[in-house]
């Protein structure tokens, strides 16, 4: 897979009403990808069929809930051969755009790169009327132990285009600069601890940019200068700003995803873990921009250390037919 175009990654609407889910085959707790992800706790994982029966139900569960609000699931088997146990989250190895654009990540995990899948993209045009207008592809990357995982490294405020970002090992500096030049976004990176002065591993777990708010864990980007700058962006783009706190951050409450109905409403999909961490205020300030639907998905947190943004990746791609 080569590098194609040099022009920039155009995006309109921040969310969108066409996701991708990948049905999982061979769900486990993934051994790789532990030793950074401080959200995922090897030692009470459960044995591997346990695991899958668990993560296919809360699989089923949130598929059926987001197609009984109007949005349209676009659904994929994971494969037996070769073992992917994280495919559930394929919004690390791929992210689509409004221009037609698709991007390809590195992967910090040498098992999840087998995740990234061009029949995927290919039915997406072929079976589903996408119109792919071009492919970046930066999982080269890896070849040099460099790493950026798609929309879980990237927060994207897609109209302002400016990608939020936590330094981590799994992303790197360099691949940072090269997804800026290459898409035209602004990257605005910052570091972020969680409870025991760790890195965090993914900035969507404690960040969650929708179209009128945001969800952040201030408290957990320790440097005041960079965290009174990501709120004063946050609050120049318009947007009301609801903080949640590390011990919500740890059950998942950062990890939510604004998406649309088939009619343009709006809906906040979130986990029941997460939610159930919320106060009322909170829930009351982010039903004002949104539906909050929550799903039972305590399996695929516990031995992923993953929650349900992590599971969705939206399709943002133009249809060939001319629909928007």
């Amino acid at each position: 897979m080569g590098m194609a175009g040099d022009r920039a990654v155009r995006d309109s609407a921040q969310s969108t009403d066409v996701v991708v889910m990948i049905r999982p085959v061979r769900f486990e707790s993934n051994a790789q990808t532990a030793a950074n992800n401080s959200f995922q706790d090897l030692g009470s994982a459960p044995g591997p069929a346990e695991a899958q029966a668990g993560a296919a139900a809360g699989f089923a569960r949130l598929v059926a809930a987001l197609e009984g609000e109007g949005v349209r699931v676009i659904v994929f088997d994971d494969t037996e051969v070769p073992h992917t146990p994280d495919a559930i989250f394929p919004n690390n190895w791929v992210s689509t755009h409004a221009d037609g654009s698709v991007i390809l990540y590195p992967m910090c995990a040498p098992n999840r790169r087998a995740e990234r899948r061009m029949d995927i993209l290919d039915a997406l045009a072929s079976e589903h009327s996408f119109r792919v207008e071009r492919l970046i592809d930066l999982s080269g990357h890896e070849r040099d132990g460099q790493f950026l995982e798609g929309t879980g490294s990237l927060v994207l405020d897609r109209p302002a285009g400016i990608a939020y970002a936590c330094r981590s090992a799994r992303t790197d500096a360099e691949v940072l600069q090269r997804f800026a030049a290459t898409t035209g976004y602004r990257v605005h990176a910052f570091t972020a601890t969680d409870a025991d002065g760790a890195e965090i591993y993914h900035t969507n777990v404690l960040m969650c940019v929708g179209t009128a708010f945001v969800v952040v864990c201030s408290e957990a980007i320790p440097d005041p200068i960079e965290r009174d700058g990501i709120e004063t962006e946050l609050r120049a783009a318009g947007r009301e700003i609801v903080r949640i706190s590390r011990a919500q951050m740890a059950e998942f409450a950062g990890n939510m995803l604004e998406l649309r109905d088939a009619d343009g409403g709006t809906l906040i999909a979130i986990s029941a873990r997460a939610l159930a961490s919320l106060s009322e205020a909170q829930r009351q300030a982010l039903t004002r921009w949104g539906r909050l639907v929550a799903v039972d998905i305590d399996t695929i947190e516990d031995c992923a250390g993953g929650s349900v943004r992590c599971m969705i990746a939206e399709v943002h791609l133009p249809m060939a037919t001319g629909r928007e």
